[in-house]
């Protein structure tokens, strides 16, 4: 499968839909924006719920999750941060497939999601560095009166 540089994914065990994401395989690990990060313990299993909130309200949801990990992932500015990764669901083009999601603020970036080479690993998949959204009409997956762009 092909695909571009920019891609609307869908996290369907976070209820997230038509996500925005950068396809970028310069990064080992894939991230998504969460803030109100929090563990607690939930039978005996540590848990983490967050908030995906961003510039828009479009994908602004309370999600909570299974902590998979805790790892020094180093950010975009070469810093090293411990953080919170968990095991999810991730579809593109209508192909579904767990990976492995590091928690992370950021409201600084563009991209509330970063889709990272580990994510895409043994999946047959080639990223076009010259398109996007080559798996979905950008338009078609916008939530009604919302501007996600």
């Amino acid at each position: 499968m092909l695909i571009g540089w920019q891609e609307r994914v869908d996290l369907p065990l976070l209820g997230v839909t038509g996500l925005k994401a950068k396809i970028d395989t310069g990064a080992r690990t894939s991230a998504l924006h969460a803030t109100d990060i929090e563990a607690f313990e939930r039978d005996g299993v540590q848990w983490v719920r967050f908030h995906t909130g961003f510039d828009d309200d479009a994908h602004d949801t309370n999600a909570e999750a299974p902590v998979h990990d805790r790892r020094e992932i180093t950010n975009t500015s070469g810093i090293p941060e411990t953080r919170y990764v968990i095991r999810t669901k991730f579809r593109i083009a209508g192909r579904l497939w767990s990976i492995d999601l590091s928690l992370a603020d950021r409201s600084g970036m563009t991209f509330r999601m970063i889709v990272g080479r580990t994510a895409l690993r043994r999946h047959k998949i080639a990223v076009h560095p010259g398109k996007r959204n080559l798996t979905t009409n950008a338009t078609a997956k916008r939530p009604k009166g919302k501007d996600s762009s």
